[in-house]
């Protein structure tokens, strides 16, 4: 359980997995979209450039290093196409989608369909990582006693349940409930845990808007309009989770990020502050750490984070990664101090003991997308440099 585990990771200084494509591999990836690309000169160029960040990452000081995302055209990856009972379809029934939950309404409202659609069809099982191959190749290009450290970023659960209204996630005929359809869900993440960590694999980040959107006060009222009980899905996502890491193994630190969107060229999808969530978030979730989005208003003020227990750590993700002005660090410094001084009263602790428990990060990934964020490369290590930096102030010669 959450306390008992390895102080680092997390670490004071980190990012959120997704860095921006070189161009050459984005030119090699809109090949293979358009149906004019090689796979092995793909592949070949996607190791190349992990090379490349991985090395970067290192050379700026970070310690949780990913791959970028590199191998993947959107932050959740293939977890869900890869297990066995999934399936994407490109011809469904818009019936099926809950359309007030803010990224199915992003794009419905603009007059386009949600986008990559997955679909439970039969019995779900785990038949193989769609992850782990991710995983050794950026394991490989770090020194052993660096290994642990890394970061590999996973879909959230949730992720294709939300979305679509009740009952429409899957066939009746296969299962009666949600409880049963996410009792398979919960094992297949189990295995998925057990093989990264055989892998070595000891640091993980589970990417999680849908959480965030609980916030959004619109979506709320869809499910109120609906005649849907928003928050007995929360609690049934709670659990859910708990359900997932209950197996993982206690030296396996997992993280959850939450943001309220991030699609092509920065683009949020949701508003709200943390508020309506915070105690059960804070207090129930099983998990080591919260990765928050906290760059604009949008995501509300440091007041929940009173409901933090002492034993889990919060990554404050203070810089933005939507657009490339550089935020001001005696201003950033001030909110970490605020963060710590909100936290201590909720806990009783000293705002020494909970600036322990911190650290900082952009508020999102460079690219959820594969095509990026607004910022160039030079503005992305500006960024990831004042991070650093803005760590180094508050705890210097720490990680």
């Amino acid at each position: 359980m959450p306390g008992t585990r390895q102080q680092r990771p997390p670490f004071r200084a980190e990012h959120l997995g997704s860095l921006l494509r070189p161009d050459k591999l984005l030119a090699e990836r809109h090949a293979m979209d358009s149906g004019k690309g090689d796979e092995k000169k793909l592949a070949a160029v996607t190791k190349e450039s992990i090379d490349e960040i991985v090395k970067e990452q290192l050379d700026l000081g970070f310690h949780a290093v990913s791959d970028g995302e590199y191998p993947r055209h959107m932050f959740w990856g293939t977890f869900f196409p890869g297990l066995d009972g999934f399936e994407e379809v490109t011809d469904f029934d818009m019936d099926i989608f809950r359309l007030y939950v803010p990224d199915i309404a992003a794009f419905t409202e603009s007059g386009h369909k949600p986008g990559e659609t997955v679909l439970c069809t039969g019995k779900i099982k785990h038949v193989g990582s769609t992850y782990v191959d991710q995983w050794n190749y950026l394991k490989n290009q770090l020194p052993k006693e660096k290994q642990r450290e890394a970061k590999l970023t996973l879909a959230a659960p949730n992720w294709y349940h939300l979305r679509y209204k009740t009952g429409k996630a899957y066939p009746k005929e296969v299962y009666p409930s949600d409880a049963e359809y996410f009792a398979d869900i919960a094992k297949a993440y189990q295995a998925e845990l057990q093989i990264l960590y055989d892998n070595g694999c000891r640091n993980v980040q589970i990417d999680d808007p849908n959480l965030a959107y609980f916030c959004s006060e619109k979506m709320l009222a869809g499910f109120k309009k609906d005649g849907e009980d928003s928050e007995a899905l929360f609690d049934s996502y709670i659990k859910l989770y708990n359900d997932c890491l209950a197996k993982r193994p206690a030296d396996m630190h997992v993280g959850v990020h939450l943001c309220r969107g991030n699609f092509v060229g920065g683009r949020h999808f949701s508003e709200g502050g943390y508020d309506a969530i915070a105690t059960k978030l804070f207090q129930k979730l099983n998990v080591d750490t919260y990765y928050l989005e906290y760059d604009t208003p949008r995501a509300g003020g440091f007041e929940p984070l009173k409901e933090l227990p002492k034993n889990k750590n919060v990554i404050l993700g203070l810089i933005t990664s939507k657009f490339p002005k550089l935020e001001d660090i005696e201003e950033m410094k001030k909110k970490v101090f605020q963060a710590a001084e909100l936290i201590s009263q909720g806990t009783g602790e000293t705002k020494d003991e909970t600036l322990k428990r911190l650290g900082v990060s952009p508020q999102c990934g460079f690219a959820s997308h594969s095509d990026g964020n607004n910022v160039g490369h030079n503005e992305m290590v500006a960024k990831l440099k004042l991070v650093r930096k803005l760590a180094d102030t508050i705890w210097p010669g720490e990680p």
